[in-house]
């Protein structure tokens, strides 16, 4: 049968200084492991001896949690006969390779398990690792393993043929006490006794001694949990002696000696091994001698009646919740998994002559038996027993048993039981405290049950204990937020059930709960609301989050505004969660829970979004919100000013197609008077008035941004005026096209070809070229913007927003006007402009003939 196979690191391509090669060598909770230089060469290498030469069945690595290798190759080393044992003279063969993951989705906080199984002789083992995954945590580039571990089958034993050697498993059965991940998480101490009573076990098997054989499965099953968290409690003590924190070590210490004298004791362990079965003084009469600190447990006495009674494996005692700390667990392969499976399955008989027991020992056997089903119950086995040992000592096990039963209609009825128990309770402050703590354990069992009638039946049984048996025994309110703690999350998950009924059901109990006396008021700590905003996590199912969103909004709207837990912080975070949801179904009530925000709070709500921009607006989501904020606050929207927008070019368009066609008639009429003849009078336009006429032919040579009235402006005078001469415009330096300088910014930033080379500055509002943009704002060098005025590109000045503004800034002879405007010295010479008059659009410009109004 395969077993672990030791070794020893003979060569290594290189090392870390803290973490060494020798590390591999031993396996327990406080390795280290091994791990490369800091930015090595790759690939590197480890060559790893065994201690007899022997035929590979089984080989784990255990990988770092972030000095994580891209791959692993594998290669077994053998050395022909005659020849010396010489790391020199092996010739390796290639078994393959494994591939790992980057572990990103775990935030490098789990270790890889990668399992290979091989079939190959040799006596060395070579493994090549290659390049690491790049992440943020690896800093030097390095690689490292935890562990490794081998399992073969010795090649002397094979050839061996042992007749008296029975076994129960199969030839190639691998036991779990000889994987990797039973070393690395278990107390080295509580690991040695559970060998020995893993052999002791299958020599009671071997001499149908299968009541002790059960026990010490039951056993082995309980060290196992008490060996995690030894193994525990020694990282954390190896971390407070790291940090010098020697206090927080010797603490640690003094709890692992009690605990484990404590378990020793509660599981007889020093009887269980000195214990021997027949099988085991056939082979061995010799007795391993047990650990120091077992022998200083005294034996309880066994009484004389119980000689030939099956033995029965005691009960763990119960450890307060104030010790518990979690334990680390290792997935299993599925190799493991299959031997579990396996060990629970039933055992063939053995060929062997059967010895009918004495009558005395029947009965015994009989007795015993009745005794143990009348007092676990048939509806519970012994995990549940031990998982409900302290709530079956205040309710009594009938109760227990209805809550525990396979039947709806028993699990409804203990609930009406334990509200009875509940009310008829007459005793001292601590007795309802511990009472209240165990009808929360029921409580919160039964909150997982599918069926509504028991859910129904179960917040009937929470509504009594929080309005009616909290208040009369004047229970303190850490151990209710603990009641609350504890079912909160059930009711929840209830609220995303496939049933309309019981979502609706949940979503009353938590808002019902947020009201009871005991739970609300300006003393108390708020447990109901702050355990709502708690942000979901994004993968959660939509009809879940929505309720979970729906549920903060009830709360928002009947809860006081002054409310601790649904202050603006909480309420933003956890709606920014929520927008995030995949599901539209989620992310529309949320839209509106800010808005209701906003009608509060105002501005505090923006400074969780994004900045108010257009990039911002360009996501139909924040565009929205944005939108709606507009309304609240009185403004008009950008949908509001777009169109207001169109309607003003509208109109301007049609009074420029108005003022075309006057010149049009003018220019026949100039040209009908020209020639002298009327052909046919009728047909002719009624001339207009010579007011009229003069007017059209001065608006026709007037420009429309300066208000320059000039004879040679023509369509191509106008052209050239507009390019070279008008002090409102401006030709782009990037795209050669003429804008008007109150433009000039929106031109670079939203219009312009090479619009995606500027950047608007938060500070002066101004388009910035971007190689210049970090440094411009990190000067802070720019006159801030002001919000209620226009701003010049030219000169970087605020000035009054408006047409004559403008006129006045650009081209007035005040000693405020634009300094930077090179067309404005030409413009002064030539006289102050009409401001206000009214003009049409030049023809064939190339570039922006328009007049936009500005800001």
């Amino acid at each position: 049968m395969p077993e672990k196979v030791a070794f020893h690191v003979v060569h290594a391509s290189g090392q870390d200084e803290n973490f060494r090669a020798a590390e591999l060598n031993t396996h327990s909770p406080l390795t280290r492991g091994w791990s490369s230089s800091r930015f090595c060469l790759y690939p590197q290498d480890i060559v790893i001896q065994l201690e007899k030469r022997c035929r590979l069945r089984k080989i784990q690595v255990l990988s770092h949690q972030y000095l994580i290798a891209s791959r692993v190759e594998f290669f077994v080393g053998d050395i022909p006969p005659d020849i010396p044992v010489n790391l020199q003279n092996s010739r390796y063969t290639r078994l393959g390779y494994v591939a790992l993951s980057s572990n990103e989705q775990t935030d490098y906080k789990a270790r890889e398990l990668k399992s290979v199984h091989v079939d190959a002789v040799g006596i060395y083992l070579k493994l090549v690792i290659h390049k690491n995954h790049v992440n943020k945590c690896n800093l030097y580039n390095q690689v490292g393993v935890i562990a490794i571990n081998v399992i073969g089958d010795d090649l002397n034993k094979i050839n061996q043929d042992d007749d008296t050697a029975v076994s129960t498993q199969k030839p190639d059965f691998i036991s779990p006490l000889d994987d990797l991940a039973f070393d690395m998480y278990q107390d080295t101490e509580v690991a040695q006794i559970i060998r020995k009573l893993e052999k002791k076990k299958q020599d009671s098997v071997l001499g149908e001694k299968y009541d002790f054989a059960k026990k010490l499965k039951q056993v082995i099953v309980d060290l196992q949990k008490v060996g995690e968290k030894l193994g525990k409690y020694e990282v954390d003590k190896r971390q407070a002696v790291e940090k010098e924190d020697y206090d927080k070590a010797k603490l640690k210490k003094v709890q692992m000696e009690e605990y484990r004298l404590q378990m020793y004791k509660a599981l007889n362990i020093p009887a269980l091994l000195q214990e021997q079965s027949p099988i085991a003084n056939q082979r061995s009469p010799r007795i391993d001698p047990p650990p120091a600190r077992l022998k200083e447990i005294p034996s309880p006495p066994v009484p004389k009646d119980s000689v030939n009674r099956p033995s029965q494996p005691s009960p763990l005692p119960a450890v307060s919740n104030s010790s518990r700390e979690p334990v680390v667990h290792n997935s299993p392969s599925p190799r493991h998994v299959d031997n579990v499976d396996r060990e629970e399955r039933a055992l063939p008989a053995p060929k062997q002559s059967y010895n009918p027991p004495a009558d005395d020992e029947l009965e015994s056997t009989a007795g015993g038996q009745t005794d143990r089903s009348e007092a676990t119950g048939s509806t519970m086995s012994e995990k549940d027993l031990r998982e409900a040992a302290s709530v079956i000592d205040i309710f009594g096990l009938p109760l227990v048993q209805k809550v525990y039963a396979r039947n709806w209609g028993s699990k409804e009825e203990s609930m009406t039981d334990l509200i009875e128990q509940l009310s008829s309770f007459s005793g001292e402050k601590e007795e309802a405290k511990a009472m209240l703590k165990a009808a929360t354990f029921l409580i919160q069992k039964l909150l997982k049950d599918s069926v509504y009638l028991v859910f129904k039946a179960t917040i009937s049984a929470l509504k009594y204990l929080l309005t009616e048996f909290v208040p009369k025994h004047r229970i303190p309110k850490h151990d209710i937020h603990y009641t609350c703690e504890k079912t909160l999350p059930g009711i929840m998950h209830k609220t995303g059930d496939t049933a309309a009924r019981t979502r609706t059901d949940a979503k009353t109990q938590i808002i019902e709960m947020s009201r009871y006396p005991e739970l609300s008021g300006p003393k108390s700590t708020h447990v109901v609301p702050l355990f709502c905003v708690r942000p979901f996590k994004l993968n959660s199912a939509p009809r879940l989050a929505q309720s979970h969103v729906e549920v903060i909004d009830e709360l928002y709207s009947t809860l006081p505004a002054s409310d601790g837990g649904l202050n603006v912080d909480n309420m933003m975070k956890f709606c920014i969660n929520a927008l995030r949801h995949h599901s539209g179904q989620v992310r529309t009530p949320t839209e509106n829970l800010i808005i209701k925000l906003y009608k509060q709070h105002g501005h505090a709500v923006k400074s969780y979004l994004p900045p108010d921009d257009e990039k911002t607006r360009r996501n139909t989501l924040y565009r929205q919100l944005f939108e709606a904020f507009d309304v609240i606050d009185g403004k008009p929207s950008k949908r509001d000013l777009e169109k207001q927008r169109q309607t003003e070019e509208a109109a301007k368009k049609a009074e420029v197609e108005e003022l075309q066609q006057q010149i049009a008639q003018m220019k026949a009429l100039q040209s009908n008077i020209g020639g002298g003849q009327r052909k046919n009078k009728k047909s002719i336009v009624p001339p207009p008035d010579d007011d009229a006429i003069s007017s059209i032919t001065k608006f026709d040579r007037t420009c429309i941004f300066c208000n320059e009235q000039n004879d040679n402006f023509t369509d191509e005078g106008l052209d050239l005026h507009y390019w070279k001469s008008c002090p409102m415009l401006k030709r782009c330096s990037n795209c050669k096209q003429v804008v008007e300088i109150a433009s000039l910014t929106e031109h670079l930033l939203t219009e312009c070809e090479a619009k995606g080379n500027y950047s608007k500055c938060p500070r002066c509002t101004e388009a910035i070229p971007k190689p210049e943009f970090d440094e411009h704002v990190k000067s802070k060098a720019c006159p801030p913007a002001d919000s209620k005025k226009a701003r010049c590109p030219l000169c970087h000045e605020n000035i009054v927003p408006g047409d004559s503004s403008w006129t006045e800034h650009l081209m007035g002879s005040s000693p405020d006007a634009c300094k930077q405007n090179p067309r404005r010295l030409t413009a002064k010479f030539k006289g102050k402009p009409k401001a206000g008059s009214k003009a049409g659009p030049a023809t064939g410009l190339k570039g922006k003939a328009s007049k936009p109004g500005r800001k």
